[in-house]
């Protein structure tokens, strides 16, 4: 026992001076190092990077030299320091971890919100094109049905790309439709382009997938599947897996995309809520001001930290920021009571018990383990360990589910392994999303439901219950409705810009999936070809398509009339012509779905709002950005370039912007102007019209805009005026019409 001690002891004192020796000498973590645009001098990069991989062999995990300049490197907290005082650096910073924001939408757009994504134009959109979509994501697994490259020519001459090698995984993986692949280190799991998680392969189809005849999941949600833009080729990066999204990676990611000739760039996936402000060390920020500025499209999710207000990311004024939300199907799986009542619940299973009410029906409270640390509440809404096993076991558990620590899935995993026969979930934002259960019998109710199931459990001797598989019901009202997950605005790095920018389905989206993947998969049943799935990474493939669509149209559009294409002619009504509202049944806001739901027809604006890089330039001077960290972010800034003498925060609110946000309002005069560019050719006449909440007086100046061949751009002003008590947000938009075009633009004014 002594000698145990001892050598106890002695391990103990080796980790303790290992311990020490490390916080002497620092943890080597990974530190990005930018140095800015490719255009400023490569002396100072080249030279640090030398001397870097002289003194310490290994250091360097990713080398930055096509767009921009930097390096990813293990550096101590001391060297990181010193680095960020070298000549040339703009930023130092940790590496963070990103993580993902995890059919019948695209009918549901085109029949009931007006979205047209079969040209009526030129062309099919289910011609080949030429137009590149690069997905930065976890994969891509090219053999599914979707990625099928009959009919498609030559790859574009334009492309300068690649199709790595990888574990299971060779060049010849990639054809006509999947033109290129990559994968990075340091991801942590397989080094491969093959998408081992399911997310890439779910999205790129989402976006650009062929279209596929008789697809489903397990019969489910059957039809025909297709991506925003099947014309359009496929370059996948796969810069996520095990770990999550590493910001060096996604940054090299970016700097090779823009390199290898993409038109658009999708990604779902960020940080998580509140991070920043500073855009210089955003990854996401940094890359996509890049490729921005060599005219690529760049798509993002808003992430899924709603309902929580600023919550939103991704928020940058460069990149198009994507809420998510729901379509008119329903997945519906009935409860049916012992007295013959039967409760319509949510969710996917394909459950095979008796489908008579014959199973008990337990409330989890009754449940609740003896001699528990848990409480009657922690067991009515099934935490984990809460409930007793012997209790559970072989019955249908009744569980309230409050938003928490715990999720849905964690909850359905214990339940699961306690030997329950089935679940009911009551809860109100669950209902809202198709929760899959597989063959495990499991339905969601909202909380009028609930508490009838609840009643009966109360007021019967022996409740018992079963229930049915799942339907999937299309034709589903209201919808849209803005997803209680959705990130919500306003942006928490500046008010004065209004974000998300617009909504897209991201509920219950059915999509491509790999073959082998057992997650999806039922028991006894061969993999399946198609999932579903729910999240604003779903949504965000859907702008990325219809983004290349518009591109392949008017190959001349610059990101930012792109965007505002897709902005001015978004929907705020929902399928039974009444306002869209959010999961809880509230009329939604700029801050849930930026201009609304995609819809009407991007491809005929009328009228664009431009916002120029000097625009962007401008804003980072708005928020304080110095010119000698503005010049090393931005490869085109002029040689004169100096920041306005009135750069102030609340000049940002005169980008030339979609949207418009006036923060700091004291209820005094504040102005703000737009232009806007005529895109129809035609000579024309647009005359404003206002909704401005109670108290805000709103007036716009001309009201009157006139257009002809040789005068293309109008500017006008917005004067906000305070004559009455305002609430800390008031919303409204100004809607511009010729009788053939309306171009709405949403603003909000906050104090």
């Amino acid at each position: 026992m002594k000698s145990l001690y001892v050598l106890c002891s002695f391990i103990f004192l080796i980790y303790l001076f290992r311990d020490i020796k490390a916080d002497e000498e620092g943890n080597n973590d990974v530190y990005i190092v930018y140095m800015g645009a490719a255009t400023t001098s490569r002396d100072n990069h080249d030279i640090l990077l030398t001397s870097l991989v002289k003194s310490k062999r290994d250091a360097v995990l990713h080398n930055y030299q096509n767009s921009f300049l930097g390096f990813a490197a293990r550096l101590t907290d001391k060297e990181a320091k010193e680095m960020a005082e070298k000549p040339g650096v703009v930023s130092v910073f940790p590496d963070p971890v990103l993580q993902l924001h995890t059919t019948r939408s695209w009918d549901f757009l085109k029949y009931q919100m007006g979205v047209e994504t079969d040209f009526k134009t030129t062309k099919s959109s289910n011609a080949p094109s030429d137009l590149i979509i690069g997905v930065l994501d976890t994969g891509i697994w090219p053999e599914v049905e979707s990625f099928n490259d009959e009919g498609f020519g030559p790859i574009p001459s334009k492309w300068k790309g690649t199709c790595m090698s990888g574990r299971d995984f060779t060049s010849s993986n990639c054809n006509r439709k999947v033109i290129g692949a990559r994968y990075y280190r340091t991801i942590g799991d397989y080094n491969t382009p093959r998408d081992m998680n399911g997310h890439g392969t779910h999205v790129a189809s989402t976006a650009a997938g062929n279209t596929v005849s008789n697809a489903s999941y397990y019969g489910l949600a059957m039809g025909s599947a297709k991506g925003g833009f099947p014309g359009a080729r496929v370059a996948a990066y796969r810069v996520c897996g095990a770990r999550g999204c590493l910001g060096s990676v996604i940054l090299k990611a970016f700097d090779d995309a823009i390199e290898d000739g993409v038109d658009v760039l999708s990604l779902s996936l960020g940080s998580s809520a509140g991070f920043g402000p500073n855009f210089h060390r955003d990854p996401i920020a940094i890359g996509s001001f890049h490729a921005v500025e060599k005219g690529i499209m760049v798509v993002c999710s808003a992430g899924n930290d709603g309902p929580n207000r600023e919550s939103v990311v991704n928020i940058a004024p460069w990149i198009l920021t994507v809420a998510a939300t729901s379509i008119d199907r329903d997945f519906q799986a009935d409860i049916i009571l012992g007295d013959k009542t039967v409760v319509k619940g949510g969710g996917i299973n394909f459950a095979q018990i008796n489908k008579s009410p014959v199973h008990r029906l337990l409330y989890g409270r009754s449940a609740k383990r003896n001699f528990s640390m848990y409480d009657e509440v922690d067991a009515r809404n099934c935490i984990p360990r809460a409930l007793d096993v012997n209790k559970v076991k072989g019955n249908i558990v009744l569980c309230e589910h409050r938003d928490g620590i715990y999720t849905v899935k964690q909850k359905l995993r214990r339940i699961k392994r306690l030997g329950a026969l089935g679940m009911i979930l009551v809860s109100n934002n669950a209902r809202g999303v198709a929760t899959s259960s597989g063959s495990f019998p499991m339905a969601t109710v909202d909380r009028n439901a609930g508490s009838k199931i609840i009643s009966y459990v109360k007021t019967r001797r022996k409740p018992v219950a079963t229930i049915l598989p799942s339907v999937s019901m299309t034709g589903y009202k209201p919808a849209p409705v803005v997803a209680y997950f959705s990130a919500r605005g306003p942006s928490f790095a500046t008010k004065a810009i209004l974000k998300p920018d617009v909504a897209a389905p991201g509920v219950a989206i059915l999509a491509s999936w790999p073959v082998k993947d057992s997650v999806a998969t039922l028991n006894g049943k061969n993999p399946p070809q198609f999932y579903i799935i729910s999240g604003t990474s779903m949504a965000c493939p859907h702008i990325s398509g219809l983004t290349a669509m518009i591109k392949s149209q008017n190959p001349n559009w610059s990101p930012s009339a792109i965007k505002s294409a897709i902005m001015t002619t978004a929907s705020q009504t929902n399928n039974i012509k009444k306002p869209i509202t959010t999961n809880f049944g509230s009329i939604a806001t700029p801050y849930d779905f930026g201009a609304g739901e995609v819809a009407s027809s991007p491809l005929q604006p009328g009228l664009i709002y431009e916002t120029e890089i000097i625009d962007y330039l401008h804003f980072l001077c708005n928020i304080g950005y110095s010119i000698s960290r503005i010049e090393r972010i931005s490869s085109t800034l002029p040689p004169d370039f100096s920041c306005p003498s009135n750069s102030n925060y609340n000049s940002v609110s005169n980008m030339n912007y979609p949207s418009i946000a006036v923060s700091n309002f004291n209820g005094k005069e504040r102005r703000v102007t737009r232009t806007v560019t005529n895109v129809d050719g035609d000579d024309t006449s647009y005359t404003v019209s206002v909704e401005a909440p109670k108290g805000l007086k709103v007036q716009v100046s001309p009201s009157t805009l006139e257009f002809t061949k040789n005068n293309k751009k109008q500017s006008y002003e917005v004067t906000f005026k305070s004559n009455g008590k305002l609430g800390e947000d008031s919303f409204g938009a100004i809607t511009w019409s010729n009788g053939k075009y309306r171009v709405r633009s949403p603003f909000v004014v906050s104090k």
